[in-house]
């Protein structure tokens, strides 16, 4: 019972650092793999889904605020629009690779404006999300770092 319970708290802590809300995940995932009381593996697993969920909900604030009414919430004037369309068309899909990092939620939100395709954003952001849990994982272990 106690490691579905932890395991729950991993997936929201995950969920909501992937959001707009201001929230850190990785110290409830080193907190529990020091516990070791839940094999490693799935501290990555549970801790992925959950960030990858929370970009997602990201992804999709994104792609709802995208239209005249929310550009303008989110400070695009047609210029900067125009400027941010330019520069995710050069690197904005790769960028997603950086998801993870500082700033990262800004890039998902950009992404869903944007309209990336869901499964290119997915394919990028899981991979950005997984390997920063392994990366994470290592650190705690004292493997790396």
């Amino acid at each position: 019972m106690l490691t579905s319970t932890s395991l729950l708290g991993l997936f929201v802590a995950a969920l909501l650092a992937a959001t707009p809300i201001p929230f850190q995940s990785e110290v409830v995932f080193l907190a529990l793999m020091a516990q070791g009381t839940v094999p490693l593996w799935a501290l990555v697993l549970v801790a992925s889904v959950g960030n990858i969920l929370g970009s997602c909900v990201t992804y999709a604030l994104g792609r709802g605020l995208g239209g005249a009414r929310g550009a303008r919430w989110l400070g695009l004037t047609p210029e900067r629009r125009e400027k941010a369309e330019r520069w995710f068309g050069r690197w904005g899909i790769w960028a997603l690779l950086f998801s993870w990092a500082p700033g990262g939620d800004f890039i998902v939100a950009l992404s869903g404006a944007l309209r990336v395709s869901l499964p290119r954003f997915l394919v990028l952001v899981t991979i950005a999300k997984t390997a920063r849990y392994a990366v994470v994982a290592l650190i705690g272990l004292g493997i790396w770092g």
